[in-house]
């Protein structure tokens, strides 16, 4: 049997261990940095898989599986998510990508010894929210890797999309509390809240195409007879690099700091989630992909979405490494991410559909790559091109 024949039966003939993967973290969904059962059910997987395994791995519920032929040769990796969102539980399918990036892992392992390199297995958790994969990205995780790759379930087969950079602040301003009946001994810190929200609101129009400005007022006070002495606002800035998105960013901070001075309020301004960058698009991965998903039956193929709309952590790594983030289809296209109707697709027969051919995808385009170092090189040199052009 050759090294594609296996990768494929492999997980075809491991398909009730995954599954159960599956089912597992669909019961008990655990949100941002508290996945602590979900990241042990994955190392212990690897563990019996044959993987040298580390909880706890830059972060407290990270993790890495590593297999090292000790040949030489490329450091393949490929990176699980495991946070749900609250209430809807695993709506956006991290339940099915921790278990496409173990088999996918699992799989090539059981060739690359054929070849040589290491494979990794990389628990990035807290993706909604906290961003696991900028830290491991800022820690060196990725540094020495080759290409990471990774299969997100939705309702559409393609093999990659641009994601907007994302700039999270929370402006927060401190004035006096009063009576209503008496306003001037208060200063209002709704008032300068308000003023900035409008301010930013008539920025939009100034921002080049494809930014995106969207906040709230989070806290505005606590009864309509008390001059509120506490307001804030939340705002995400997102641009198609990360250097407009801080542009405005900070266009936006110098109107908040004008508008509370104005206001004889203090402000104080804060990251409060973490930012992420844009995502770098690897277009000879997502041909070789494509092949792949073709090969594979995968019917309907988007092309890479140049649309930058939401964020996405794995920008972070795309900055490191080459990287691609496919997606393979497990629910109707009126069903969107989200949904408990995602999470019930994730433990359903397409769902299972689905983890076979996401895995068996990015496996194959990983073994293509170590046996074709040419083509790797293609690759790499695309990825030094494009950075190149951005920075």
């Amino acid at each position: 049997m050759d090294a594609a024949q296996t990768i494929k039966s492999l997980i075809e003939q491991n398909i009730a261990g995954y599954m159960e993967i599956v089912q597992t973290l669909y019961e008990n969904p655990e949100i941002g940095n508290e996945e602590f059962e979900s990241m042990q059910l994955l190392v212990d997987y690897l563990e019996q898989a044959g993987f040298e395994t580390e909880a706890g791995y830059v972060v407290p519920t990270g993790f890495l599986g590593t297999y090292d032929s000790n040949k030489p040769g490329p450091t393949i990796a490929f990176m699980c998510e495991y946070d749900a969102l609250p209430e809807i539980g695993h709506g956006c399918g991290h339940n099915l990508i921790a278990a496409i990036g173990v088999a996918a892992g699992e799989a090539l392992k059981a060739v690359i010894d054929q070849y040589g390199g290491k494979v990794l297995v990389v628990g990035t958790p807290s993706e909604e929210n906290f961003g696991g994969k900028v830290s491991m990205a800022e820690a060196g995780v990725f540094d020495e890797v080759d290409v990471a790759l990774m299969v997100h379930p939705g309702n559409k087969n393609s093999v990659g999309s641009r994601s907007s950079a994302l700039m999270p602040l929370k402006f927060e301003f401190y004035g006096k509390s009063a009576h209503a009946a008496h306003p001037a001994n208060g200063i209002s810190a709704l008032d300068a809240a308000a003023m900035s929200y409008l301010q930013i609101n008539l920025l939009r129009q100034m921002v080049k195409p494809h930014t995106y400005i969207h906040g709230i007022i989070k806290h505005g006070g606590e009864a309509a007879n008390v001059i509120p002495a506490y307001a804030a606002l939340e705002y995400y800035f997102r641009a198609p690099h990360m250097s407009y998105a801080k542009e405005v960013s900070e266009k936006a901070t110098a109107m908040v700091q004008g508008i509370s001075a104005a206001n004889g309020t203090r402000v104080e301004i804060s990251e409060y989630e973490c930012p992420y960058e844009d995502t770098v698009i690897n277009y000879k991965l997502a041909d070789i992909l494509t092949e792949k998903y073709e090969a594979l039956g995968v019917a309907d193929i988007q092309a890479v979405d140049e649309t930058a709309t939401g964020s996405t952590d794995v920008g972070a790594v795309s900055y490191k490494c080459p990287t691609i983030q496919g997606h393979i289809k497990i629910v109707p296209d009126e069903v969107g991410a989200h949904t408990t109707e995602m999470a019930d697709a994730t433990i359903s027969e397409a769902g299972k559909a689905g983890l076979i051919k996401g895995a068996q995808g990015i496996a194959l385009t990983a073994l293509e790559l170590l046996e074709n170092p040419a083509l790797l090189e293609e690759v790499k040199a695309e990825q030094a091109e494009t950075l190149k052009n951005i920075q």
